[in-house]
């Protein structure tokens, strides 16, 4: 039964209550938790977070890596953005598909018939799903063999060969079929909490194609050369696909070919599916954007705002990636019970750990942008022109990370209560400023300008979500969390400001050999974040101290007994 809309505008604010008994009708009362997926206790999600954070620090540092090696080859060579350009629609669409329908709009799902004890139904929805997949992106795969040449040159720009654009396009979008199939797999693991895998699977990815691109880049001449890359994408993706398909024999996970597509369970997913692949899409079509216009810029840009990004990812990804992730099962839990306390605690320690992590990150990749992206990338054909341009890109990125960090978090928490259409509206407006700045600031500022309206878009996203689930859940501790953030802010200024001091001091002494950068860039990094760790500590900041005690707790010897 609907229950009535509480007094006052309508839609002004998400009411949790309304929107679980709207969506839950079934979710009247708790049920008693089911064998294997019990809410989570607080140690248990940060050790989780812990894992899948040191899991994706490995894999990011893997594709940090796969960057290094793919810029050496290539640089920011015409070819490089042809590349980029080519890779955007695939990884836009396997953004949406395996992001989307197949995490947020299928976790949330699943997760709450294994929750009412429906384990048999669960595993025939992910089947019916996994088939459903297969057919229709499979047939848009065969459909974008066909339409690349005429679809990729209406967004390559006069600066980039429209011919190899489109060709390596026709290699790389299979990759959504795979990564949609992945991300199929990967949610069924993640509502058993099972993370190890998943997160270590993209590790093994990006050693794939390091080893495929040095191995069969001499097969190729001239600007053909990238289509080593390319097809070393799709060898690894296959690979990626295999090994979490073999995760699944942890939980006894048996793929049917018994199809009802007339199930409940699946039109609730494909309900969900539209607006959270909406939502998700108009997120990630902020690098689509900056690539797009990049072309306009130079044919430079696209490669070098790309090069950018891979860095401004590495803490993205391990620190408000893992906490995401991790917490939005045990959300998706909570809102089945209706816990709506449970939800505001774990929402808004989420906010605060992300901040505690990534605004210090922020810090030393504005002060360091060029000197990280000299030791990262200047090697090979990749020159200080191309490390100056980089450099600029990750400067204003830097600027966006925590932004994008909360607002991942909030977007999850919205499909967890599986009102997507909230985040949808939001990301629209936010799709807005981003295409306004940067047409604005793209001619005369050069890719700085494109980076900025990124910047923009993600506060503005900030904002609004914030302002909605603080109405939906009559607060979410914002006075501690503000008090808390101001600390991090303080900390993190004086942190940033010795890192690039020491850095100073040890680049003029050492040099800048590859040895020497790696000196002075390194004791930089790790001498700040020393010092950042003792300040937060000693500023009784309390989510630091839950890192501290998690770390000395599983480092100290267990007890006997």
């Amino acid at each position: 039964m609907r229950s009535a809309r509480p007094a006052g505008p309508p839609e002004r604010g998400l009411t949790i209550a309304t929107a679980l008994s709207v969506e839950s009708p079934q979710a009247a009362g708790p049920s008693p938790p089911q064998p294997g997926l019990p809410g989570r206790p607080r140690r248990r999600i940060a050790l989780n977070t812990a894992i899948f954070a040191l899991a994706t620090a490995l894999s990011r540092i893997a594709g940090l890596g796969r960057e290094v090696v793919q810029a050496a080859f290539f640089n920011t060579s015409p070819a490089a953005s042809a590349f980029t350009l080519a890779a955007q629609v695939p990884n836009l669409m396997s953004n949406l598909f395996s992001q989307a329908a197949l995490s947020a709009a299928f976790v949330p799902v699943f997760t709450e018939m294994l929750h009412e004890g429906r384990k048999r139904d669960a595993f025939r929805l992910a089947s019916a799903l996994f088939w459903v997949i297969l057919i229709v992106l499979g047939a848009m795969t065969a459909l974008w063999m066909v339409l690349a040449g005429v679809i990729v040159p209406a967004f390559t720009g006069a600066h980039v060969p429209n011919d190899l654009a489109a060709g390596l396009s026709r290699v790389l979008f299979p990759v959504v079929l795979l990564m949609s199939l992945t991300g199929l797999l990967v949610g069924i693991l993640q509502a058993y909490d099972e993370f190890t895998i998943p997160a270590l699977a993209p590790a093994v990815w990006n050693v794939v194609i390091v080893a495929l691109l040095v191995g069969i880049h001499p097969l190729f001449h001239g600007e053909d050369g990238v289509y080593a890359y390319a097809i070393a994408w799709l060898a690894a993706t296959m690979v990626q696909f295999l090994i979490v398909g073999a995760a699944l024999g942890r939980i006894d996970f048996r793929l049917t070919t018994k199809v009802n597509l007339r199930d409940p369970a699946i039109r609730q997913v494909l309900i969900l599916f539209l607006p959270v692949t909406m939502s998700i899409g108009i997120i990630n079509l902020d690098i689509f954007i900056n690539a797009g216009l990049g072309s306009l810029v130079s044919p430079h840009a696209p490669a070098a705002i790309n090069d950018a990004f891979r860095i401004y990812m590495l803490p993205q990804g391990v620190f408000s990636v893992a906490v995401a992730t991790v917490l939005f099962p045990t959300l998706s839990r909570l809102a089945v019970r209706r816990d709506t306390d449970a939800m505001r605690r774990v929402v808004a320690n989420g906010m605060r750990q992300i901040n505690l992590l990534l605004i210090p990150s922020a810090g030393l990749l504005v002060v360091l942008a060029t000197p990280i992206t000299r030791l990262v990338y200047q090697h090979g054909t990749f020159g200080p022109y191309s490390t100056h341009l980089v450099a600029i890109a990750l400067f204003w990125f830097a600027f966006s990370l925590p932004f994008a960090g909360v607002n991942l978090l909030l977007t999850r928490t919205f499909f967890a209560l599986k009102r997507p259409w909230i985040p949808t509206k939001l990301a629209a407006m936010n799709m807005v400023v981003d295409v306004i700045v940067s047409f604005a600031l793209y001619k005369p500022l050069g890719i700085q300008g494109l980076v900025i309206g990124t910047v923009a878009a993600n506060v503005v996203m900030t904002a609004l979500q914030l302002q909605r689930l603080r109405a939906g859940f009559s607060g979410l501790e914002g006075v501690q969390t503000l008090m808390i953030t101001i600390r991090v802010l303080v900390a993190s200024a004086i942190m940033a400001a010795v890192a690039w001091a020491v850095w100073m001091g040890l680049d003029s002494l050492v040099g800048r050999s590859l040895p020497g950068q790696i000196i002075s860039v390194g004791g930089a990094v790790a001498g700040a974040c020393a010092l950042y760790g003792w300040l937060v500590l000693a500023m009784r900041i309390p989510e630091a101290r839950q890192i501290k005690q998690l770390v000395t707790s599983r480092l100290r010897p267990r007890a006997a007994g």
